[in-house]
Protein backbone atom coordinates (compact mmCIF):
# COMPACT_ATOMS: atom_id res chain seq x y z
CA UNK A 1 0.00 0.00 0.00
CA UNK A 2 2.05 2.89 -1.04
CA UNK A 3 1.02 6.54 -1.40
CA UNK A 4 1.69 10.19 -3.04
CA UNK A 5 0.81 13.55 -1.49
CA UNK A 6 0.31 16.27 -2.91
CA UNK A 7 1.05 19.51 -0.95
CA UNK A 8 0.84 23.90 -1.64
CA UNK A 9 -0.70 26.44 -0.85
CA UNK A 10 -4.15 27.49 -1.27
CA UNK A 11 -4.84 28.02 -4.60
CA UNK A 12 -1.77 26.19 -5.73
CA UNK A 13 -4.24 23.93 -8.12
CA UNK A 14 -3.96 20.82 -5.92
CA UNK A 15 -6.96 19.36 -7.04
CA UNK A 16 -6.79 20.29 -10.24
CA UNK A 17 -3.63 18.49 -10.79
CA UNK A 18 -4.78 15.48 -8.62
CA UNK A 19 -7.95 15.08 -11.38
CA UNK A 20 -5.31 14.94 -14.06
CA UNK A 21 -3.01 12.37 -12.26
CA UNK A 22 -5.97 10.05 -11.45
CA UNK A 23 -7.46 9.81 -15.28
CA UNK A 24 -3.76 8.86 -15.68
CA UNK A 25 -2.96 6.07 -12.89
CA UNK A 26 -4.33 3.97 -10.87
CA UNK A 27 -4.13 6.19 -7.36
CA UNK A 28 -7.26 6.76 -5.41
CA UNK A 29 -7.80 10.17 -4.82
CA UNK A 30 -8.33 10.25 -0.53
CA UNK A 31 -9.46 13.78 0.67
CA UNK A 32 -9.65 14.30 4.34
CA UNK A 33 -12.54 16.47 4.18
CA UNK A 34 -14.27 13.70 1.99
CA UNK A 35 -13.17 11.14 4.87
CA UNK A 36 -14.61 12.92 7.30
CA UNK A 37 -18.33 13.83 6.27
CA UNK A 38 -18.47 10.49 5.17
CA UNK A 39 -18.00 9.66 8.94
CA UNK A 40 -20.40 11.81 10.08
CA UNK A 41 -22.98 10.99 7.70
CA UNK A 42 -22.82 7.53 8.34
CA UNK A 43 -22.77 8.31 12.40
CA UNK A 44 -19.76 6.44 12.94
CA UNK A 45 -18.54 6.35 16.54
CA UNK A 46 -15.56 8.61 15.23
CA UNK A 47 -17.50 10.26 12.88
CA UNK A 48 -19.73 11.73 16.03
CA UNK A 49 -16.49 12.37 17.47
CA UNK A 50 -15.08 14.76 14.79
CA UNK A 51 -18.56 16.47 14.69
CA UNK A 52 -18.44 17.49 18.08
CA UNK A 53 -15.20 19.34 17.02
CA UNK A 54 -16.74 20.60 14.22
CA UNK A 55 -19.93 21.77 15.49
CA UNK A 56 -17.55 24.35 18.49
CA UNK A 57 -15.41 25.13 15.02
CA UNK A 58 -12.78 23.61 16.71
CA UNK A 59 -9.60 21.89 14.82
CA UNK A 60 -10.62 17.72 14.51
CA UNK A 61 -7.79 16.58 16.79
CA UNK A 62 -4.67 14.13 14.47
CA UNK A 63 -5.80 11.40 16.45
CA UNK A 64 -8.86 11.41 15.33
CA UNK A 65 -8.22 12.55 11.96
CA UNK A 66 -5.72 9.39 11.82
CA UNK A 67 -8.14 7.04 13.34
CA UNK A 68 -10.78 8.18 10.22
CA UNK A 69 -7.63 7.45 7.24
CA UNK A 70 -7.07 4.41 8.77
CA UNK A 71 -9.76 2.80 8.78
CA UNK A 72 -10.80 3.98 5.18
CA UNK A 73 -7.20 2.80 4.24
CA UNK A 74 -8.02 -0.39 5.68
CA UNK A 75 -11.13 -0.81 4.18
CA UNK A 76 -9.45 -1.00 0.81
CA UNK A 77 -7.26 -3.86 -0.64
CA UNK A 78 -3.68 -4.32 0.57
CA UNK A 79 -1.85 -3.53 -2.81
CA UNK A 80 -4.11 0.29 -3.22
CA UNK A 81 -2.20 3.38 -4.06
CA UNK A 82 -3.64 6.19 -2.67
CA UNK A 83 -2.90 9.76 -3.45
CA UNK A 84 -3.74 12.52 -0.25
CA UNK A 85 -4.40 16.12 -1.36
CA UNK A 86 -3.33 18.51 0.90
CA UNK A 87 -2.72 16.06 3.76
CA UNK A 88 -0.99 15.96 5.95
CA UNK A 89 -1.07 19.17 7.18
CA UNK A 90 1.57 18.94 9.90
CA UNK A 91 4.73 16.88 10.84
CA UNK A 92 2.96 15.03 13.59
CA UNK A 93 0.12 14.11 10.96
CA UNK A 94 3.15 13.26 8.42
CA UNK A 95 4.47 10.82 11.11
CA UNK A 96 1.64 9.62 11.93
CA UNK A 97 0.73 8.63 8.52
CA UNK A 98 3.75 6.61 7.96
CA UNK A 99 3.00 4.54 10.59
CA UNK A 100 -0.64 3.84 9.23
CA UNK A 101 1.36 3.60 6.03
CA UNK A 102 4.04 1.09 7.33
CA UNK A 103 1.03 -0.82 9.55
CA UNK A 104 -0.36 -1.67 5.66
CA UNK A 105 3.31 -2.79 4.41
CA UNK A 106 3.38 0.34 2.30
CA UNK A 107 4.67 3.86 2.71
CA UNK A 108 5.05 7.19 1.05
CA UNK A 109 6.53 7.38 -2.21
CA UNK A 110 6.99 10.79 -3.54
CA UNK A 111 5.67 14.26 -1.94
CA UNK A 112 4.99 16.75 -4.74
CA UNK A 113 5.28 20.38 -3.82
CA UNK A 114 3.42 22.49 -6.21
CA UNK A 115 5.21 25.77 -5.64
CA UNK A 116 3.72 29.23 -7.28
CA UNK A 117 4.44 32.57 -6.85
CA UNK A 118 2.47 34.28 -4.18
CA UNK A 119 1.24 36.76 -6.60
CA UNK A 120 -0.26 34.20 -8.68
CA UNK A 121 -1.87 32.75 -5.40
CA UNK A 122 -3.13 35.94 -4.70
CA UNK A 123 -4.74 36.56 -8.49
CA UNK A 124 -5.78 32.87 -8.87
CA UNK A 125 -8.23 33.39 -5.25
CA UNK A 126 -9.27 36.41 -5.30
CA UNK A 127 -10.48 36.47 -8.37
CA UNK A 128 -12.19 33.27 -8.02
CA UNK A 129 -16.17 33.34 -7.66
CA UNK A 130 -18.33 30.03 -6.79
CA UNK A 131 -21.90 29.80 -7.93
CA UNK A 132 -24.02 29.70 -5.18
CA UNK A 133 -26.46 26.92 -6.17
CA UNK A 134 -24.48 24.31 -7.74
CA UNK A 135 -20.84 24.96 -6.56
CA UNK A 136 -19.31 25.56 -9.97
CA UNK A 137 -16.04 27.54 -10.06
CA UNK A 138 -15.00 30.59 -12.23
CA UNK A 139 -12.63 32.72 -12.59
CA UNK A 140 -13.15 36.71 -12.83
CA UNK A 141 -10.15 36.84 -16.03
CA UNK A 142 -8.70 33.24 -16.67
CA UNK A 143 -12.84 31.30 -16.36
CA UNK A 144 -15.04 34.36 -16.47
CA UNK A 145 -18.95 33.02 -16.57
CA UNK A 146 -20.51 34.03 -20.40
CA UNK A 147 -23.05 36.69 -18.35
CA UNK A 148 -21.17 38.16 -15.14
CA UNK A 149 -22.16 36.96 -12.23
CA UNK A 150 -24.09 34.07 -13.24
CA UNK A 151 -23.27 30.52 -13.14
CA UNK A 152 -23.18 28.87 -17.09
CA UNK A 153 -24.53 25.84 -15.74
CA UNK A 154 -27.39 26.53 -13.10
CA UNK A 155 -27.76 30.22 -13.79
CA UNK A 156 -27.33 30.84 -10.02
CA UNK A 157 -25.66 33.85 -8.60
CA UNK A 158 -22.29 33.90 -8.43
CA UNK A 159 -20.19 35.54 -5.03
CA UNK A 160 -16.79 35.51 -3.66
CA UNK A 161 -16.06 33.74 -0.55
CA UNK A 162 -15.12 35.42 2.41
CA UNK A 163 -11.59 33.73 2.55
CA UNK A 164 -11.19 34.77 -0.88
CA UNK A 165 -10.83 38.36 -0.30
CA UNK A 166 -7.18 39.46 -1.20
CA UNK A 167 -6.50 40.40 2.81
CA UNK A 168 -7.80 37.13 4.20
CA UNK A 169 -5.86 35.38 1.33
CA UNK A 170 -2.64 37.12 2.15
CA UNK A 171 -3.42 35.97 5.87
CA UNK A 172 -4.14 32.41 4.46
CA UNK A 173 -0.61 31.93 2.94
CA UNK A 174 1.24 33.11 5.94
CA UNK A 175 -0.22 30.83 7.93
CA UNK A 176 0.26 28.12 5.06
CA UNK A 177 4.05 28.84 5.03
CA UNK A 178 4.61 29.02 8.96
CA UNK A 179 2.17 25.15 9.58
CA UNK A 180 4.41 23.24 6.29
CA UNK A 181 7.77 24.81 6.93
CA UNK A 182 8.52 21.82 9.34
CA UNK A 183 6.31 19.34 7.16
CA UNK A 184 8.35 20.24 4.11
CA UNK A 185 11.71 19.63 6.14
CA UNK A 186 10.37 16.26 7.51
CA UNK A 187 9.86 15.42 3.67
CA UNK A 188 13.13 16.74 2.20
CA UNK A 189 15.15 15.04 4.88
CA UNK A 190 13.40 11.41 4.26
CA UNK A 191 14.24 12.47 0.45
CA UNK A 192 11.02 12.08 -0.73
CA UNK A 193 9.91 15.77 -2.03
CA UNK A 194 9.79 17.08 -5.17
CA UNK A 195 9.45 20.38 -5.86
CA UNK A 196 7.43 21.45 -8.81
CA UNK A 197 7.02 24.77 -10.50
CA UNK A 198 3.22 25.00 -10.91
CA UNK A 199 2.50 28.54 -11.91
CA UNK A 200 1.80 28.08 -15.14
CA UNK A 201 -0.44 26.10 -16.79
CA UNK A 202 -1.74 22.80 -15.36
CA UNK A 203 -1.05 20.56 -18.21
CA UNK A 204 2.43 21.11 -17.74
CA UNK A 205 1.83 20.62 -13.98
CA UNK A 206 0.54 17.19 -14.42
CA UNK A 207 3.26 16.46 -17.18
CA UNK A 208 5.94 16.99 -14.92
CA UNK A 209 4.87 14.87 -11.96
CA UNK A 210 3.70 11.96 -14.31
CA UNK A 211 7.36 12.23 -15.65
CA UNK A 212 8.38 11.28 -11.91
CA UNK A 213 5.75 8.96 -11.25
CA UNK A 214 6.72 6.85 -14.30
CA UNK A 215 10.36 6.30 -12.94
CA UNK A 216 9.03 5.20 -9.52
CA UNK A 217 5.95 3.27 -10.70
CA UNK A 218 3.91 1.73 -13.58
CA UNK A 219 1.58 4.91 -14.83
CA UNK A 220 -1.01 4.21 -17.86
Amino acid sequence: MDAIILLGAPGAGKGTVAEGIKTSTDFAHVSTGDMLRAAVKAGKPVGLEAKSYMEKGELVPDDVIMRIVKERLGAGPRDARYMFDGFPRTREQARLLDEVLLSYGGAVRKVFLLDVPRDILVDRLSGRRVCRNCGAVYHVRNIPSKVEGVCDLCKGPLYQRADDTEETVLNRLEVFKKQTESLIAYYEGKGVLARIAAGGRKEDTQAEILGILRKLTPVK
